[in-house]
């Protein structure tokens, strides 16, 4: 499935940049049309820093809850709190974010490459101004009144609402489609649902300022060797350790420094608001089982929109297949799930799927 362009960004790009030969884009991003450009300078020519004006795509599936009204709102809010976020304003009613200079953190290596030392540091500081940003800046953008229901450090009921997200929003509405290729590839149909019952006995911590989507490709590093963090999105206010997981799942440190960045995480929040870390050696492997399992759930729906009727390229079906038989043995504890199909058996699937799907 491909997502529709927007016209209303890419003129306001045009509008608001200082040429049109001067913009850069649509950018890399699955859910964002975006585009990068320098502003006017008030003495003629172009402006030295470049700015980003984007739009949701039209036309794509979204798997994850939306906590905060205004991802633009939200960042705002956090000057003077956050030090890794880029600056952001208004010109002509249009929200604009600085762009930052630089690579992603994924170029200096991938999935299951270690991360400079560095890096890993301004992680840790990033952790520390998560949990010390006052409850008081980020409630007036809440937009899900649900989430008002949680009281706060009550990490079970937090993560329960995740779960059931995941199997009401994403499996079951998604498994009349998709249900016979779930099935064949070895998922059950009641999902992610046999993972309520874990999050019963969780620790209380107090809820604090969460990303929610720290991968690789969300940091950039600029010039000076500068960790950036972008596209808050998925952010939202509640159990510190869901931050944590949701990193080193997205991650895949090497074993011992994902145990070195999990201990970091510790420390960090401890210093910021004593407390955050309570029970989190005993919470930490549920979550990181849902996270897994809500891999299998999106990266399956994803890996079939992705295949055109009669699979396309077989090398990239075959890396698409490679990439999800791993997701699949990740999640198959969690779900129950059987034993995945070899990556000729994924192949011949999504092929099956891609043959018959509306």
């Amino acid at each position: 499935m491909t997502a529709e362009p927007s016209a209303r960004v890419w003129q306001q790009a045009v509008r608001l940049s200082a040429g049109e030969s001067l913009i850069e884009g649509p950018l890399k991003g699955y859910h964002h049309e975006t585009y990068a450009f320098p502003l006017p300078h008030p003495a003629g020519g172009a402006g030295t820093v470049r700015w980003k004006c984007r739009e949701p795509r039209k036309g794509i599936l979204r798997f994850d809850r939306r906590f905060f009204d205004s991802e633009g709102a939200l960042v705002h809010a956090l000057a003077g709190h956050v030090t890794s976020v880029p600056e952001t304003m208004e010109v002509d009613d249009v929200g604009l974010q600085r762009f930052i200079e630089g690579s992603t953190l994924a170029w200096y290596g991938g999935p299951g490459s270690a991360v400079a030392e560095a890096h890993v540091a301004q992680i840790e500081r990033l952790f520390r101004e998560l949990a010390a940003v006052p409850e008081s800046a980020l409630l007036a953008h809440t937009r899900d009144p649900s989430v008002g229901e949680v009281a706060d450090g009550d990490c079970g009921s937090f993560a329960e609402r995740l779960v059931r997200f995941t199997q009401e929003r994403v499996h079951q509405v998604h498994w009349p489609v998709y249900g016979e290729l779930f099935a064949e590839l070895g998922v059950p149909e009641e999902g992610p649902a046999r993972l309520v019952e874990e999050t019963r006995s969780f620790s209380r911590r107090p809820f604090c300022l969460l990303h929610g989507d720290l991968h690789r490709d969300n940091f950039i590093v600029d010039g000076d060797g500068r960790l950036w963090t972008i596209d808050w999105e998925l952010a939202m206010f509640g159990d510190p350790l869901y931050d944590l997981a949701t990193h080193l799942h997205l991650m895949d440190y090497p074993p011992e420094q994902e145990a070195d960045v999990a201990r970091r995480w510790h420390r960090a929040v401890e210093e910021a608001r004593p407390g955050s870390s309570h029970g989190w050696r005993a919470d930490l492997p549920y979550l990181l089982r849902y996270k897994r399992a809500q891999s299998v759930c999106t990266d399956v729906i994803r890996a079939a929109l992705g295949v055109p009727p009669g699979g396309g390229d077989r090398s990239a079906l075959r890396r698409t297949s490679r990439r999800l038989q791993k997701v699949l043995a990740r999640g198959r504890p969690a779900l129950g799930a059987a034993e995945p199909p070899d990556v000729r058996g994924i192949m011949a699937a999504l092929e099956r799927f891609s043959g018959s799907a509306p």
